[in-house]
């Protein structure tokens, strides 16, 4: 689904890392916009902050908090130390009641059967149609607002939104947020804490490259994925994305009724 021409497939740069958990089809190498794998929580986030701040900002801001802290950090520090080595399931525990041997037998029976009326070109190229809508909504989010992007002399520099991957510019936005470059008042009701949890649904996307090993998906999760992306451009406040987006995600579940309806009359 993607052109070799339009990524930077340099190991090299320490700028960027993976922006999901899986692994990029068009390389089997790590990409200058990799995600490390770090876990940030929303909870880290500024509720309202500006694009950028000045180092006067910062100052006073650590100087508040460290007063407040300073007591809590010790005690929590010494609390630590005491438990470092020890494990919480070795103290006071308790066992649920397992349930009753009827209901294990039921809930260890094969797994439902979920529809899967697309077949894997048409799974690919609805995933790559919303990767594609969803790289532009970001690079016209980034571009509108001024967020910096950092260069690398290893990689190309972004003119098009093509020129990276949805995950990478997942990456670029997380990283923005972390570093208290977005404010929360660009967002969809300000949703700066929700802002890592809505871009990480949308990852998946990743996979609609031609995986050789990819399982096939079934309908309802092509459809949650297309939603997922419908959030992450509401969430960015784009209009546009998100009619594409609808219009998209219509279109595919009219083509899914079709065929179910039509499977059940042949049958």
């Amino acid at each position: 689904m993607y052109s070799s021409a339009g990524y930077c497939l340099s190991p090299n740069s320490s700028i960027y890392g993976t922006a999901g958990p899986a692994t990029s089809s068009y390389s089997s190498q790590p990409t200058n916009w990799e995600y490390q794998n770090e876990e940030v929580s929303p909870d880290t986030y500024m509720d309202d902050h500006g694009v950028t701040s000045s180092p006067p900002d910062y100052q006073v801001e650590t100087s508040s908090r460290s007063s407040t802290r300073s007591k809590g950090d010790r005690k929590g520090s010494s609390q630590q130390r005491r438990s470092s080595n020890r494990d919480e399931f070795d103290g006071p525990h308790q066992f649920l009641q397992p349930p009753p041997p009827e209901l294990i037998a039921q809930q260890n029976m094969e797994l439902p059967h979920l529809p899967t009326n697309l077949v894997v070109h048409e799974q690919d190229s609805v995933l790559t149609e919303v990767n594609d809508r969803l790289s532009r909504c970001a690079f016209d989010f980034v571009a509108k607002y001024q967020f910096p992007v950092p260069l690398d002399p290893s990689c190309r520099k972004v003119e098009q939104p093509q020129d990276r991957e949805w995950t990478e510019w997942v990456y670029l936005l997380k990283r923005l947020a972390t570093k208290r470059r977005i404010p929360a008042r660009v967002l969809y009701n300000g949703q700066i804490k929700q802002f890592i949890t809505i871009l990480e649904n949308s990852l998946e996307m990743r996979h609609a490259a031609t995986h050789k090993s990819r399982p096939l998906k079934d309908d309802r999760n092509i459809l949650q994925l297309i939603s997922a992306g419908i959030q992450v451009a509401k969430l960015l406040r784009d209009a546009c994305a998100m009619k594409d987006l609808d219009r998209l995600y219509v279109e595919t579940e009219r083509r899914i009724q079709e065929r179910t309806a039509n499977s059940r009359y042949r049958s």
